[in-house]
C-alpha cells in the first residue's frame, strides 16, 4: 500500500476517478445520503490518499485557510468498508495533520465532522466546538485543532 498526497492539477485522470468513486461509494451508495459531492473546492485541495494494486481505498482532502474555514481543514475523510478496521483512517487523520502543521507550518484545523466519530476526532486532539447540526441529513459537529 501507498500513500499519496498531491494537488488537483497533479492527479492522474485515474487518481481522481479513484477518489471520487470511493467518496460515492461510501458516502452516497452506503450511507444513503444524495449530496453534492463536487462542491468546487477540490480543485483547491491537497488530496492525501490511499492505494492498495492501483486501487484508491482511503482518501481525504486538504483545504487551505478561507475555503472551508478562515483555518485549514480536513474533509472527505473516508476508508473503503473493507479496509475498515486496521487504523487506516487514524494513520490519514495523523499524515494530514502532520502536513499542515509541519510542511504547510500552519496551527489551527478545523473540520465537519459526523457525531458517531467524535471519540475519534477527540482522540486526535480535536475539541468539539459546535452543538449538533445536520448536514445532508447527518448528524455532525465541528471540531478545532490547535498545535
Amino acid at each position: 500500500m501507498i500513500w499519496k498526497l498531491k494537488q488537483f492539477d497533479e492527479l492522474t485522470n485515474n487518481e481522481l476517478y479513484g477518489i471520487l468513486k470511493l467518496r460515492a461509494e461510501v458516502f452516497v451508495v452506503e450511507q444513503d445520503c444524495p449530496y453534492q459531492d463536487l462542491d468546487g473546492k477540490d480543485q483547491s485541495a491537497y488530496h492525501l490518499f490511499l492505494e492498495d494494486n492501483e486501487e484508491i481505498v482511503a482518501v481525504s482532502r486538504i483545504l487551505p485557510e478561507g475555503i472551508s474555514y478562515e483555518d485549514m481543514a480536513i474533509g472527505r475523510v473516508v476508508v473503503k468498508e473493507s479496509y475498515r478496521g486496521q487504523g487506516i483512517s487514524k494513520v490519514m487523520m495523523r499524515k494530514a495533520m502532520d502536513f499542515i502543521i509541519h510542511d504547510l507550518g500552519k496551527k489551527t484545523i478545523r473540520l465537519s465532522g459526523q457525531a458517531y466519530l467524535t471519540n475519534f476526532y477527540n482522540n486526535l486532539g480535536f475539541k468539539t466546538v459546535s452543538e449538533c447540526y445536520l448536514e445532508d441529513g447527518i448528524e455532525h459537529f465541528e471540531f478545532y485543532f490547535e498545535k
